[in-house]
């Protein structure tokens, strides 16, 4: 049988566009978690610039000002400079413990951004059990932590890790008695169904009016799950000299450090998600929606205004967070407690009562 050198180079052909097929198949897989990681770096970028600039304005100081204009690449040039540090190892600790720690504390908080609902129908994966993937993922973060303490072979290493651990368990349950009074108003546990359910009636139909208590409560616990002033207490500088990062350097540091503002601006966007209708907003957004001839389902411009919105909202968040640290002054570990379990778990149970209550009786 003969074969004709045409035919052979149109099979070959077929199968280098079958190949080049499967391979933009893969990359366009990929695609959007590569953008959504490339975001959430430019956003924690961002933090630490308004942070340092926030914190030099209320203590009336010069800020950065000479990496980049404003000093806008101040954060990236620490960065590039914890790459090359030295990364040092205690030689009495537990190598393997004190090498994963940091790992578990960043990948578990970055996974929970694959239920946030940046804008309509512009979500990583839309999950029935989305807020509760948050809550459960965000527990494993403290067991990292206390890896780390414990894997350090150090006394305020391992006195940090009992305090996250402490602090964590401490505040999870009004979180999450918050989180479930929110579902029981939607009837899903759904991050899209939720932001659904708050646009039927604009800006008064935010969970924000039909939660208040709920709304402090998940405020005050999201601030304590985040480890920030005034609930600093497991990197407590004057107690712990750095708590469970004490004997961190170079990249594993730097993990740390990107972890605590991935925290930070992960429990701001479910602020955003659950108690301020995410990407919704009541009559400016229905004016730009009619001149310019535009619905949420269709267009890039729509897509562009839902996260400018719903980012809008979660920088205000931060604000609050980064000037509370400037301002309040630090708890002690038992008022630290006391908090969680004497008055934000019964009023977060109080609160659940309420909704079930009125659930039941609206039927």
């Amino acid at each position: 049988m003969i074969i004709d050198t045409t035919e052979v180079q149109d099979i070959n052909s077929f199968f280098r566009l079958e190949s080049l097929k499967e391979v933009y198949g893969i990359l366009w897989v990929f695609a959007p978690i590569f953008t959504l990681v490339l975001g959430i770096t430019i956003s924690v970028l961002a933090i630490v610039w308004l942070e340092r600039e926030i914190s030099a304005g209320i203590q009336q100081r010069i800020g950065p000002e000479y990496a980049g204009p404003l000093g806008v690449l101040q954060a990236l040039a620490d960065g590039t400079k914890l790459l090359f540090k030295e990364s040092l190892i205690p030689s009495r600790g537990d190598t393997r413990l004190f090498s994963i720690g940091p790992s578990i504390s960043v990948i578990s908080i970055i996974i929970s951004y694959s239920v946030i609902p940046f804008g309509y129908n512009f979500v990583l994966s839309d999950l029935n059990i989305g807020v509760f993937l948050w809550i459960s993922i965000s527990s494993i973060a403290p067991i990292g932590l206390l890896m780390s303490g414990y894997g350090s072979n150090n006394k305020y290493s391992f006195l940090g890790g009992l305090r996250a651990a402490a602090q964590s368990i401490s505040y999870e349950i009004p979180l999450t008695l918050c989180v479930l009074s929110i579902s029981l108003l939607t009837n899903s546990l759904s991050t899209v169904d939720i932001v659904d359910a708050q646009s039927k009636y604009g800006f008064l139909g935010w969970n924000l009016w039909r939660q208040p208590i709920g709304f402090v409560v998940f405020l005050i616990s999201s601030l304590a799950e985040c480890e920030r002033l005034p609930f600093d207490l497991p990197e407590a500088e004057e107690e712990l000299v750095a708590g469970y990062q004490t004997e961190y350097s170079g990249i594993k540091f730097g993990l740390f450090y990107v972890a605590s503002y991935l925290n930070l601006l992960i429990s701001s966007l479910f602020v955003t998600v659950l108690y301020l209708g995410g990407s919704n907003i009541s009559i400016p957004y229905l004016l730009i929606s009619e001149s310019f001839e535009i619905t949420k389902a269709y267009g890039v411009f729509g897509t562009t205004i839902d996260i400018f919105i719903t980012l809008a909202k979660t920088y205000l968040f931060l604000f609050l967070s980064i000037t509370a640290r400037w301002t309040l002054p630090r708890l002690r570990m038992d008022q630290l407690l006391n908090l969680g379990w004497k008055f934000l778990l019964p009023i977060s149970l109080g609160n659940l009562l309420l909704t079930t209550s009125s659930q039941l009786f609206s039927l």
